[in-house]
């Protein structure tokens, strides 16, 4: 355990203590402005954080409701629809009729947008490569499948309401009869 961690509290696992200190740290040096800053001289792009994040989002999937990327992203919609206009005018995306509703507009990236997203997930799996780089497959491997378990338990607990146990009840023992 690193050793600037507090004592875990009665009842939390010394485990659970060192991937929480860990992951606080890595949401730390992923939100930098630095690294974005050091993402986009990689990629060659001058966006920032907000339009990355709308262009990857628009990448995954189908063309979207501007309304539907704001819950996707859960920001506000008139921070999509500002993100939108500037990328529209750079030429990364355009709006196109909704098949299923023509009076419906969806937004879909441009051949630029596309390549724009590829120059961003290149430029970030190189620095992932780099980073872990003496590593070996099978760690990779177990890495890669934790690391997605993870993510995966985290939204679907982001998504659930709170429900902390009670630790005071978890901790007593009943007493024999």
């Amino acid at each position: 355990m690193h050793a600037r961690n507090p004592a875990p509290a009665a009842g939390v696992s010394a485990n659970v203590v060192e991937i929480e200190y860990v992951l606080s740290r890595m949401t730390y040096v992923a939100a930098r402005a630095w690294q974005h800053e050091r993402l986009m001289a990689a990629a060659g792009l001058d966006l920032d954080r907000a339009a990355v994040s709308v262009l990857r989002n628009i990448a995954a999937g189908d063309p979207v409701r501007p309304g539907v990327l704001a819950v996707r992203l859960t920001v506000e919609a008139s921070h999509v629809t500002r993100q939108l206009r500037q990328l529209e005018r750079i030429g990364y995306v355009v709006r196109v009729a909704d098949p299923d509703d023509r009076r419906a507009r969806l937004v879909q990236l441009t051949d630029a947008g596309l390549a724009a997203v590829e120059r961003v997930r290149e430029a970030s799996r190189r620095g992932v490569e780099l980073a872990l780089a003496d590593w070996t497959p099978d760690e990779l491997e177990r890495f890669a499948t934790l690391f997605r378990r993870l993510v995966h338990d985290f939204l679907a607990h982001a998504e659930a309401p709170l429900n902390f146990p009670d630790r005071a009840a978890a901790d007593r023992k009943p007493r024999p009869g």
